[in-house]
């Protein structure tokens, strides 16, 4: 039987990869392209070696893999020979372009549309990307990598997290917000959006009522309703979430989990009273039911001592607290936590064990050093001043150029500030003719759970400079005028 000629390319040393695989790589394209069909010989291995400029063994390892991968066989007396492949294997060029199967069709997409090149984009609250300590992290993770590598780079039991970042997080928390956990009581998760998900995997049943906020995040309305959780809407006020408003709710009908935004309502800017707290705490008491809080943003206020955390005053346990540390440091290190009784930690260790055994453990231990040795606390500081400043600047300049347009009441932190507009200001139109100009926002009905119109809107000033805000805000004016 002739053997086949295969004018393949001299492989590279140079190349990361290595030279059997790339002549292995070169014999796998003439069999899917059908320069080679089943029941060629192949050259023999000296022959090969000597046309490619290669050991002997290099070929021998090549014509190894690809028997191993099935695609070459030895033939005694006759020698390497393609085998005798799948109808359609030989010519495929590359997936399928439809699933085989049946798919369901998931959750919608909800990230947002791209923006225009070179637009301001006052949009949700996210933090200035410019501003984020890169070479202070970037130190300590060499650092921990220098120190730990081989515990951070291995398999862990710890699947809650690294205990020193737990440590450092729990006096942490009892520092600055009150929440008086201990290191057992914390959980490290990759963002704040996976500890919601953890949770509500662990707490919420199909058919279950749970409760949100009547204006919220759609994110996490989808991780609930995908839990085949039934939402209801708590009406809101300038005090944040009506509670005489869940009570009423819970004499109807059995409450399985609120979800809530108490500090700085997301998106209205809102912030929960102490009585209202107090009486959300009884309620949750009385009802048995859990209060997932999720503080997106506590590092941020401006006007005295912040209102501390629904789980700071919690001695039934009915309050299940998330946070998150990317919007002081960067959104891309995805560090977020849960802090909750022992008993649920560890049925979240389980449901985590699931699908990420593990985090980051070179990136905790990195994160612990910055809190431990107080460098994480000089960087928060400093971005309160910054965003505090922008926070007044946005201010006034709505007021200049907008205020017979608008009303709003000005946050006492975060990094947005949420506006109502006046009878013949749309909201919507006002959003897509700002899109033309180059300035992003979010309109009010973005963030409405029954998706009517709400003639309000949220801006975002933590990613802008003070200039940046300054042209936002006339081009805003330009766009909302009759």
């Amino acid at each position: 039987m002739p053997r086949s000629t295969l004018h393949l390319p001299p492989p590279d040393p140079a190349l990361p990869v290595a030279l059997f695989a790339q002549i292995a790589n070169a014999i796998t394209d003439h069999i899917r392209g059908g320069r080679l069909a089943s029941g060629d010989v192949l050259p023999g291995s000296r022959v090969l070696a000597r046309e490619l400029g290669v050991d002997r063994d290099t070929v021998i390892a090549a014509y190894d893999d690809l028997e191993a991968q099935g695609f070459l066989i030895t033939v005694a007396r006759t020698g390497t020979i393609v085998a005798d492949l799948p109808r359609g294997v030989g010519v495929q060029r590359g997936l399928a372009r439809q699933v085989g199967f049946a798919l369901d069709p998931g959750p919608p997409s909800l990230h947002p549309a791209p923006e225009p090149a070179g637009a301001i984009v006052l949009a949700a609250g996210v933090p200035d990307l410019r501003l984020v300590p890169s070479e202070l992290i970037a130190r300590a993770y060499r650092r921990a990598m220098r120190r730990h590598a081989a515990a951070a780079l291995g398999y862990s039991r710890a699947t809650t997290g690294h205990p020193r970042l737990r440590s450092a997080l729990a006096h942490l928390l009892r520092d600055a917000r009150g929440v008086a956990a201990s290191a057992d009581d914390v959980m490290i998760t990759r963002g704040s959006q996976m500890a919601l998900d953890l949770t509500v995997r662990a707490i919420v049943r199909p058919g279950d009522v749970v409760c949100v906020e009547a204006l919220g995040y759609r994110p996490s309305w989808a991780v609930l309703e995908r839990a085949g959780a039934r939402l209801v809407g708590v009406p809101l006020d300038a005090g944040g979430l009506d509670v005489a408003a869940l009570a009423r709710i819970c004499a109807r009908t059995p409450v399985r989990l609120l979800y809530v935004t108490p500090h700085h309502q997301y998106p209205t800017t809102a912030v929960l009273s102490a009585g209202r707290r107090a009486r959300l705490l009884a309620l949750a008491h009385q009802h048995r039911f859990a209060v997932l809080e999720d503080d997106y943003d506590h590092e941020f206020h401006y006007d005295g001592r912040p209102v501390l955390p629904l789980a700071s005053a919690d001695p039934h346990g009915v309050v299940v607290y998330i946070g998150t540390l990317s919007k002081i440091l960067a959104p891309g290190l995805r560090l977020g936590f849960v802090v909750a009784p022992r008993p649920l930690i560890d049925r979240l260790a389980r449901e985590r064990y699931l699908v990420d055994r593990q985090g980051d453990h070179a990136l905790e231990l990195a994160i612990a050093e910055l809190i431990e040795d107080d460098e994480l606390g000089r960087h928060t500081r400093k971005m309160r001043r910054i965003y505090h400043a922008r926070r007044d600047a946005l201010a006034a300049a709505l007021r200049a150029q907008l205020g017979d347009r608008l009303t709003f009441q000005v946050p006492t932190g975060g990094i947005a500030l949420w506006v109502e507009t006046t009878p013949g200001l749309d909201p919507d139109r006002w959003y897509r003719r700002a899109l033309e100009h180059g300035v992003v926002f979010q309109p009010g009905s973005a963030f409405s759970l029954t998706g009517k119109r709400v003639a309000a809107a949220r801006f975002g000033y933590g990613a802008c400079t003070e200039a940046e805000i300054k042209i936002a805000v006339r081009r805003l004016a330009q766009c909302a005028r009759p």
